[in-house]
């Protein structure tokens, strides 16, 4: 199976475009206000327009308030919610209540983390590297041989994946990878080289499984 790639952090038109043309299938916009890679609603909005309809798109919540959330969804309906906080099962569920699936963030620095799973009333989940107080987007991994038996749930894969380890992280054989700071200049702003390289190191390791 080929994962499904995401680019998160988008904040302006160019980015999103060329994470599409190289390969992306989910785009990711940052709602939470205290991040660098954080847009506008109405921003994002925006670039959601121009996108082809087959484009994904996602935005990310920490520890927001129903309101809130439906409040940016009034003004921005992206195709999904992530909630990359320290949102509890009863929370996630009342998150869908809007009509849109959810995927809920869990941040891993020991092997048991990852039996979280199981509490959250969601279809996907995303495993990332646990850094205190730093919502996501740190650059840095965890264990990935900790991944196991997931109960069925859709799993993405996040932190710390650059050019460099993408094989690898292609190997461990979850649903989807979600890039981040591995494919940026700074925060918010993408790597145009980065990226290209990227996409074409996802080709090659699919050319030779398919060999």
């Amino acid at each position: 199976m080929t994962a499904i790639i995401k680019i998160c952090g988008i904040t302006n038109e160019i980015d999103a475009h060329l994470a599409l043309r190289y390969g992306a299938d989910w785009l990711g916009f940052n709602f939470y206000k205290p991040s660098p890679r954080y847009i506008e609603p109405t921003a994002a909005r925006k670039i959601i327009d121009t996108l082809p309809p087959e484009a994904g798109t996602v935005g990310l919540f920490v520890n927001a308030d129903l309101p809130v959330i439906q409040a940016v969804l009034e003004r921005c309906p992206v195709r999904m919610i992530q909630l990359h906080g320290d949102e509890s099962g009863e929370q996630c569920r009342a998150v869908a209540k809007f009509g849109v699936p959810v995927m809920k963030a869990l941040r891993i620095r020991r092997p048991e983390d990852i039996d979280q799973i199981r509490e959250y009333p969601v279809d996907t989940i995303l495993l990332d590297a646990f850094r205190q107080e730093v919502y996501g987007g740190t650059g840095q991994t965890f264990d990935w041989s900790w991944i196991r038996a997931t109960g069925g749930k859709k799993i993405f894969l996040a932190g710390g994946i650059r050019s460099d380890n993408i094989e690898e992280a292609l190997r461990v054989g979850t649903y989807g990878i979600d890039l981040c700071s591995g494919v940026e200049k700074e925060p918010g702003i993408k790597d145009t080289g980065k990226m290209k390289d990227l996409f074409q190191k996802i080709r090659n390791y699919y050319e030779k499984e398919s060999e």
